[in-house]
């Protein structure tokens, strides 16, 4: 079905000519799966959007073939390959909503495809683009079809995109981190759906993901892709039973799993003894009868149902939950960026509900309560260097200025494992790791008790996460801090939490040591969850 030889990208920057993809070769067979997997710069998308020809300005493919069902798509105009594109070969981009028009209802971009490529008239093209979104299990796709992307949930907008994708029959789906940012039963139902179409249709499909235990459950094949090249090949089984490659066997042992410990997925080189976390009896947060309603058109959202819970002093309890379920909304009225409606929480014996959140700023605790959020980017001053960043709650909250302050940012960069000289650079001249290790840095300046993190690590490589998940797991240990970890991975939550609540819909469904909730759940949810994990094969040797 397709056939890359040789293929060499190389983009144009202001240091000079950066060879992106060296030289690779792979053919991908009709009706079969291939997995490309690999950490950020590896080279995975520039090879899907070479041979889609559609990389940005500076990429250019220097050297190599590409050929599709007998068609050289190097040599193929530009007028042909609109038309392969979408009609012969289709993909799904990483970000549903940045895929979609946000001014334009779904519907109608569904048959904007389905009329340039000639599958339907403006006569019936409706009834086809709501026969599509049918296709993908969206319920009460007639109501949809008129609805726009931000009306609709992140895994709606990425069944909108996959009905898109395969609106015209393509016999190629190149599907680029189609999972990412998506709760994990989300992340199952779309992976299901898209193959069983695939099946269903015999199309081919490349699945590009850094989730190797996603490629295991999905992919026939995996290529392992390293600096633009690729270092390995083999089926699921032989490359997490039996890796060859220094760089495929790294990748294996940093994928949380079950039987795997925190320190397990280090390479063996770094890895140093587990420390001792010291738990008390006494309770730093006690949280009673915890309640948040929205307005809404139709009535009030209870968003958070009479939630109750403790953290210990010194220990680390995990929230998991699906996307609306509940578990951001907690934090964030615990952090006080948001007033409960009801309910009580009280820190160190003080009830801190009480204060408002405009006004929390100012409370004695404010400097004891933070958080790490789950956009690295997003959640960083891009007008702002990493030291800056880092200083902003000593100046706004502890009041350090000149010398003092300067010295506690560079105690904190070498605490996080962030070098020196990165201090002076902004968001945008750091890689992913680089800018969690900023977020957490920030958030254990003035040596809170209390740590939030909402998922810290989702969009982070395999390998990198592990970095930071021992790193907080070291943090812990060294300054007795407490954590709240938000997570909807629960193999990470395994790995990480002493003890696990389950939300749904705004309540908490189980609860209690992670080892009995994980291994005997009480509610069916709980097992849901768990059942739709993807559990890559256990690699010989951790």
């Amino acid at each position: 079905m397709l056939s890359i030889k040789d293929l060499a990208v190389t983009f144009k920057t202001r240091k000079g000519e950066v060879d992106a993809v060296r030289g690779i070769s792979l053919d991908v067979g009709k009706g079969e799966t291939l997995g490309i997997v690999g950490e950020s710069g590896s080279g995975k998308s520039v090879t899907s959007y070479a041979l889609m020809r559609i990389l940005d300005a500076g990429g250019e493919i220097r050297a190599g073939d590409v050929t599709f069902g007998g068609i050289d798509l190097r040599a193929a105009s530009e007028r042909d390959m609109r038309d392969i594109r979408g009609r012969e070969v289709s993909m799904i981009f990483q970000n549903p909503r940045a895929a979609l028009n946000p001014i334009r209802r779904v519907g109608h971009q569904i048959k904007d495809v389905l009329i340039r490529h000639a599958q339907a008239t403006r006569q019936n093209a409706k009834q086809k683009a709501i026969a599509a979104l049918e296709a993908v299990r969206v319920n009460d796709a007639a109501a949809r079809y008129d609805a726009y992307p931000f009306e609709l949930s992140g895994g709606m907008c990425q069944r909108v995109v996959i009905a898109i994708a395969l609106a015209c029959n393509p016999q190629l789906l190149i599907a680029d981190e189609p999972t990412t940012g998506l709760d994990i039963t989300t992340q199952k139902a779309v992976m299901d759906l898209v193959g069983d179409l695939a099946a269903a249709r015999g199309m081919s499909m490349i699945l590009i993901t850094h989730d190797l235990g996603l490629a295991s459950q999905y992919a026939d094949r995996i290529v392992v892709m390293k600096d633009g090249r690729i270092v390995e090949d083999g089926t699921p089984e032989t490359l997490f039973t039996d890796p060859q490659h220094p760089y495929t066997q790294k990748l294996v042992n940093a994928t949380p799993r079950i039987g795997a410990s925190i320190r397990s997925l280090l390479p063996a080189e770094i890895r140093t003894a587990e420390p001792v976390h010291k738990v008390h009896d006494r309770p730093l947060l006690d949280v009673r009868d915890l309640v948040k309603t929205y307005p809404g058109k139709s009535g009030p959202v209870h968003a958070v149902k009479g939630v109750s819970f403790q953290i210990k002093a010194g220990q680390s309890l995990g929230l998991v939950g699906e996307s609306g379920s509940g578990k951001s909304t907690t934090s964030e009225m615990i952090v006080r960026l948001q007033d409960p409606t009801s309910g009580h929480i009280l820190f160190d014996g003080q009830d801190i509900a009480a204060t408002p959140a405009a006004r929390f700023m100012r409370h004695p605790v404010r400097r004891d309560i933070q958080m790490v959020f789950q956009d690295a980017t997003d959640s960083l001053n891009p007008r702002d260097t990493a030291a800056s960043a880092i200083a902003e709650p000593m100046s706004r909250i502890a009041g350090l200025s000149g010398a003092k302050r300067r010295d506690r940012v560079a105690e904190l960069a070498e605490l996080v494992g962030l070098p020196q000289p990165l201090l002076s650079r902004f968001p945008h001249q750091l890689s992913g790791g680089q800018k969690a290790r900023v977020g957490i840095a920030r958030a254990i300046a003035l040596e809170p008790k209390l740590l939030i993190l909402d998922e810290p690590t989702a969009a982070l490589d395999v390998s990198i996460q592990a970095i930071v998940l021992n790193l907080l797991v070291d943090l812990r240990a060294r300054m007795g801090m407490s954590y709240l970890f938000v997570s909807h991975d629960l193999n990470v939550v395994r790995l990480l939490c002493d003890e696990v609540l389950v939300m749904k819909e705004g309540e908490i469904v189980d609860q209690g040591p992670t080892a009995d909730v994980m291994g005997a759940p009480k509610h069916p949810y709980t097992r849901a969850l768990i059942d739709a994990a993807p559990q890559p094969p256990r690699p010989v040797a951790a």
